[in-house]
């Protein structure tokens, strides 16, 4: 009998968490739908998509400092337009740095030779890699290893100019706050596939 009810009790809290699981699953698809249709939309970074082997989209980055700073997001990877794996990003970075931002950002790899680079586990961007944030009305650019991809405006009216530089092109877009610094270097990810 004591079986049973343990077994009772185990069916009735999967049967009630099913439906927020649907619903947590529904904003995660939103949120990554939205992002990729931000991108999709902000000029020539919208040309990358037909020409990449595949990208790495990230909707939301959060990142806060002063003087000693970090950031954080997750993200997903696709080769060929289909979610093969996840990804999370995270950065140390000590220097001038003041404020809190939230951002997008999407790097996408030229080639399977640079997909595989990024996806062999951890991955680590060098300190020539740099981004400048930007907001409404602002222009800003982001540069893997000295090459540069830019964006400017906000959310909606986004323009960018860029090239592949080692394989890869990065391109961020200004979510909300305002931070002094922006930097992609020392920005470490984890790939995880699906």
């Amino acid at each position: 009998m004591k079986a049973f009810m343990q077994f009772r009790t185990y069916i009735l809290c999967l049967l009630f968490a099913l439906p927020f699981g649907g619903a947590l699953a529904d904003e995660d698809a939103a949120k990554y739908s939205s992002a990729l249709k931000t991108f999709q939309d902000a000029g020539e970074s919208g040309a990358f998509f037909g020409n990449s082997y595949g990208y790495a989209l990230f909707p939301s980055i959060g990142k806060a400092g002063i003087g000693v700073g970090g950031a954080y997001g997750k993200g997903r990877v696709y080769a060929s337009g289909k979610w093969v794996g996840d990804t999370s990003m995270s950065q140390l970075s000590i220097g001038f740095q003041l404020g809190g931002q939230v951002y997008s950002q999407i790097i996408f790899f030229e080639d399977k030779r640079s997909f595989d680079e990024f996806t062999s586990g951890n991955f680590e961007f060098s300190a020539e890699a740099s981004a400048v944030a930007i907001t409404a009305g602002a222009s800003a650019s982001a540069a893997t290893t000295g090459g540069s991809a830019g964006a400017s405006g906000g959310k909606s009216d986004a323009t960018t100019v860029g090239s592949y530089r080692k394989g890869m092109a990065t391109f961020t877009v200004a979510k909300g706050g305002l931070m002094y610094d922006a930097v992609l270097a020392g920005q470490k990810f984890k790939y995880t596939a699906k």
